[in-house]
């Protein structure tokens, strides 16, 4: 439990910082936004006139306080402008995944009551106009149809002090956005999160992290959805600490946009970390280095346990010099070359990988926090790090374990979800406690140890109680699993449905003169060996209860546009075990 040591904010809002920079730093670069293959950079007064332009138009458009405007894209420079034009008027922003089915957009409009929508393009409007009537097509703009320009040229004749007016009214209480959870189970539920939420989480972070913000060549690379409230956070922090801000949108411009960019941190979910990882050591396999990498992984992680313990003797130290030159230096660079701190959030990232990190020179900072949580509740941080664990509660934030279950109270806290009273009192007791329903520790020197979801605990026909998730991420760092699903409710043993990575199955298929046929592969014998050391590595964490009797390999991939996973690439366990009861019926009676 960290004491309250920071003061609730009794006025403002997340605009003022917009005011400041554009009146006191004009020339300051605060965003870098992609035209064509270039980067322009956008200073901190044009910043200011873009977002009131926009917010004077919304107000021509006849959005009043109050109300809710979604935004519908990939991640691009707009994504910010937006947030801040539409916080200028006193409206509330909706995010949305652009890769959002019709049956999820109608659900979140309908139950947010959206006025206006602004979506990227001309597909995203189709799936708009389908999934709404209630939204007016008048105030449906597409940002690749000269959207912003639309938005700006109606406004025009509005007055700046009308604006002003309603920018300045706005209190820490008011709401500044509505997101709607992942919906892992049941439909995605409102979290009404206020600009008193985001003050106080970036208060608190920004004092923990100056190494991120406060630093003069710091940047960043925005890859992470800006639907995500973790990325929303980081946002939101940039534009106030005036950290030079770009936008990724494609994950295949991802590799040249770090380049260019060369971000001295970034953010991710660990998803992202595995990829990676894998992706680094299979084409260190097709090089003919596949020996050299794995012998410098394993040097990585042992230099970075050593830090721990009093730090590495002579030979470690010479042989992390070599490795840094032949491999780690490879990593950075795949990172932009300039990164230093990655924070990584919404699942558990493992030991292996953040030693692994570490140990190249990459710090990786594992956080924990929900959409309830306006991100971080808990973080760890430079020089006071434990790998493993998520760290320890931010300034001003409590965490305590009831029953197993982790709560947090400060106030970044929630304050419910929208129109749904009935489950804000099941997350909220009458003190202020969110109920977070994961299980976890908090160790003796402070640190919070997340353990697995309370709903997802399997208990086996023997009566032992099982938390998925750890045996799952240990099988998927393995570079050709694409994800695990560990079975056993009611059962006698633990199993697991395991799903491959097209692209390193492909790779390791083509290094051994095989056919990269999914169907095949599932049952190919040597590749089956690969998932066994994957399952065996898995189990050495656990007991002989607990472990992974038996798996079997999916000729199918799971995705986040087929409804199993998550925008966040969690998978939504009650779907798929529904969708693939027979598979799993058949771990059994095989």
């Amino acid at each position: 439990m960290t004491p309250a040591t920071l003061e609730l904010p009794g006025t403002g809002n997340l605009t003022d910082a917009v005011v400041a920079n554009g009146r006191d730093h004009a020339g300051e670069v605060v965003c870098r936004r992609r035209t064509g293959e270039q980067w322009s950079d956008v200073t901190a007064a044009r910043f200011l006139a873009e977002v009131r332009a926009v917010a004077k138009g919304l107000v021509a458009a006849g959005i009043d306080t109050g109300d809710r405007v979604a935004v519908l894209s990939k991640n691009r420079y707009e994504w910010t402008l937006l947030d801040y034009a539409i916080w200028f008027v006193g409206g509330v922003s909706v995010p949305l995944y652009e890769t959002s089915s019709v049956e999820q957009l109608r659900h979140i409009l309908t139950d947010s009551g959206t006025s206006a929508v602004i979506a990227e393009t001309a597909e995203h409007r189709a799936r708009i106009d389908k999934a709404s009537a209630l939204v007016d097509p008048s105030l449906v703009w597409v940002l690749e149809e000269r959207g912003i320009a639309a938005i700006t040229t109606i406004g025009a004749a509005v007055p700046d002090d009308t604006v002003e007016r309603r920018r300045a009214s706005l209190t820490p209480e008011a709401l500044a956005t509505l997101i709607y959870t992942s919906g892992t189970t049941g439909e995605p539920k409102g979290c009404m999160l206020t600009h008193a939420n985001f003050m106080v989480e970036l208060s608190a972070a920004r004092a923990a992290l100056p190494e991120l913000f406060d630093r003069k060549d710091a940047s960043t690379l925005l890859f992470l959805p800006l639907a995500h409230v973790f990325a929303r956070v980081i946002a939101v922090g940039a534009v106030m600490s005036r950290v030079p801000l770009a936008h990724s949108s494609d994950v295949t411009s991802l590799a040249r946009d770090l380049a260019s960019v060369r971000p001295t941190f970034v953010l991710g979910v660990p998803r992202i970390f595995e990829k990676l990882f894998s992706t680094a050591a299979q084409q260190a396999a097709a090089n003919g280095r596949g020996r050299l990498f794995d012998r410098a992984a394993h040097a990585a992680m042992a230099y970075s346990r050593s830090l721990d313990t009093g730090g590495p003797g002579l030979l470690l130290r010479a042989r992390h010099a070599a490795y840094d030159r032949l491999v780690y230096r490879r990593i950075r660079e795949s990172l932009g070359g300039d990164c230093e701190y990655a924070v990584s959030g919404g699942a558990q990232l493992g030991e292996r990988l953040g030693h692994f990190y570490r140990g190249t020179g990459i710090c990786v900072l594992e956080g924990y926090g929900l959409t309830e949580t306006t991100a971080a509740a808990t973080v760890n941080l430079p020089g006071m790090t434990k790998i493993g664990t998520v760290g320890r509660p931010l300034p001003g934030t409590s965490v305590q374990v009831h029953d197993g279950e982790l709560l947090v109270r400060g106030g970044q806290v929630f304050s419910g979800y929208w129109n749904d009273e009935r489950a804000t009192r099941r997350a909220l007791d009458g003190e202020g406690w969110l109920h977070t329903g994961d299980l976890g520790e908090i160790d003796e020197e402070g640190f919070v140890w997340v353990l697995g979801r309370k709903r997802e605990l399997i208990v086996t026909a023997g009566g032992k109680m099982v938390s998925p998730s750890a045996l799952e991420d240990r099988v998927r760092a393995h570079f050709l699993v694409s994800q695990c699903l560990v079975v056993g409710d009611g059962k006698p043993f633990i199993a697991a449905l395991v799903t491959l990575d097209p692209e390193a199955c492909a790779r390791w298929a083509d290094q051994r003169g095989k056919a990269a046929d999914p169907a095949l592969l599932a049952d190919d014998p040597a590749l089956l060996a690969e998932i066994q050391a994957a399952v065996d590595s898995a189990n050495q964490a656990v007991s002989w209860a607990e472990s992974i009797r038996r798996f079997s390999v999916l000729p199918i991939l799971w995705t986040e546009e087929d409804g199993h996973l998550t925008p966040s690439l969690k998978l939504r366990r009650e779907l798929v075990m529904r969708q693939y009861r027979d598979d799993v019926e058949a771990l059994y009676t095989g």
